[in-house]
């Protein structure tokens, strides 16, 4: 049997145990077959260790910030606002905060810049609290992070209000992913290739670490430790399977990308230029990144921004 034939029997018996927790009132008492356990952590090195294989021929990289619009400024200190990065409908979502239930849709830019508040948006209430700012929005779906004990993933479906899949993120021992933004303990990122995670654990509390997961099972593909430090990391993004880390001071001055990872090894940090931010306000909560139109979205102190960015080809070998 495969290695990714095991995972998947994994994560389905997973899942169904998940299930039959929630239509009863007692708790399980379920042994785990320390050979599934150890197939587990095999499977983990595994996809630490592969080649990665693109699934586009995405080839760009950040050049410099092109420009900035300041769009306005709504709700707390720390949250993050996007579009749906996988579709052309236009709409855009707040999620005002670290820890809430309730995310406000407003049917495009323009209702969001001329709303009062949040007057023009309706209220996605979603089954469980999202924590943190790592959340993204991707083909009518929501994929947000849920924290108690464990990490764990859940995809909700915009259109039909309901959970089509939730996993428990495969690393123990997490510890907050930037060391500017505690409260996000895994941020997920969506580029030309798909859906990203980026996370940390307490085994290379250090550094960052990087995984790509697929956007339809929430299987994890292939993870990678990155020479990015978690201190004073502000946020980050990803771009053509490139890791931007941006990182900023405790007294807050301009943010900057100042670490990088290609999960493809055609761009380093000698090669990548120095792009930093224009100074605007304390540093950012959130950086979201839009394939289809090259913008950052951002959240600094409550205010919602958008870069734009200029592009250039990456070193090909």
């Amino acid at each position: 049997m495969t290695l990714d034939g095991v995972g998947t029997r994994v994560d389905r018996v997973e899942r169904e145990l998940d299930y039959l927790e929630t239509q009863n009132s007692a708790q399980p008492c379920v042994d785990v077959d320390d050979r599934l356990i150890e197939q587990q952590v095999t499977l983990v090195k595994e996809k630490q260790k592969a080649k990665y294989f693109k699934l586009t021929d995405c080839s760009d990289m950040i050049s410099s910030i092109k420009a900035m619009k300041i769009l306005k400024r709504v709700g707390g200190p720390k949250g993050m606002w996007t579009k749906d990065t996988g579709r052309t409908s236009g709409k855009v979502y707040i999620f005002n905060g670290t820890a809430e239930d309730t995310i406000n849709e407003f049917a495009s830019v323009q209702d969001f810049t001329r709303s009062l508040g949040f007057s023009l948006s309706t209220d996605l209430k979603i089954l469980s609290s999202w924590k943190g700012t790592g959340h993204v929005v991707y083909n009518n779906h929501v994929y947000y992070v849920n924290q108690a004990e464990e990490i764990r993933v859940i995809k909700f479906d915009t259109e039909n209000k309901s959970v089509t899949d939730s996993v428990v993120f495969p690393v123990q021992d997490h510890v907050p992913v930037y060391g500017l933004n505690p409260e996000t303990v895994m941020d997920l990122a969506v580029d030309e290739e798909g859906l990203w995670a980026i996370y940390a654990t307490r085994q290379n509390e250090r550094y960052i670490s990087l995984a790509k997961m697929d956007s339809n099972s929430l299987d994890i593909e292939q993870m990678w430790d990155t020479n990015c430090p978690r201190e004073n990391a502000e946020t980050a993004f990803v771009i053509c399977g490139t890791l931007y880390v941006v990182y900023n001071t405790k007294q807050p001055g301009r943010s900057r990308v100042q670490c990088v990872f290609d999960v493809n090894d055609l761009v380093t940090n000698e090669e990548a230029p120095l792009v930093y931010f224009p100074k605007r306000y304390s540093f950012h909560s959130s950086l979201k990144y839009n394939p289809q139109e090259q913008l950052l979205y951002a959240w600094d102190d409550g205010y919602q921004i958008l870069y734009k960015l200029s592009m250039k080809k990456k070193l090909e070998i």
